[in-house]
């Protein structure tokens, strides 16, 4: 991301619409949901949160790091942050996000390093997929935390 983008061309890019506009987060679940590999998922959802994570923290590590490294750090700080929040919320250590979406990150590394592509699928077989990559990461994580609790 060059540093002279704004937010606002930054989620406009990602939900075609202007920040704030009516429709924003209709566009950013059809094109996330809808996109045609799990990496593409991950470039249209939640385009201000990917906005800030990208800046502050994508860009830091790879000016050090391999790409595919930087993304999986990136995707851990994302889930330490959720977990930090959760946490203060119920006021207890919280360590679920970390893990599930350091799984998450490594499923986009994957399917990177192997051009995974489902694009010649409806759009409702896609988001099938991508819900179902989330959702298996998501019981695995509760799976291995269940091994070590």
């Amino acid at each position: 991301m060059q540093s002279s983008v704004s937010l606002s061309k930054y989620v406009k890019k990602r939900t075609g619409v202007p920040l704030g506009a009516s429709h924003s987060m209709r566009n950013m679940l059809s094109r996330s949901l809808g996109a045609k590999s799990f990496p593409l998922f991950w470039h249209y959802w939640n385009p201000i949160w990917s906005y800030y994570l990208s800046r502050y923290v994508m860009r830091a590590l790879n000016k050090f790091l391999p790409s595919s490294l930087s993304v999986f750090i990136t995707f851990l700080v994302s889930g330490a942050l959720h977990d930090l929040a959760v946490s203060l919320v119920k006021w207890d250590i919280v360590v679920f996000f970390t893990p599930w979406f350091g799984l998450m990150g490594l499923i986009v590394i994957t399917f990177s390093h192997f051009k995974v592509s489902y694009e010649h699928f409806t759009w409702h077989n896609r988001a099938s997929i991508n819900i179902l990559i989330i959702v298996a990461s998501m019981c695995l994580t509760y799976l291995i935390e269940g091994m070590y609790a």
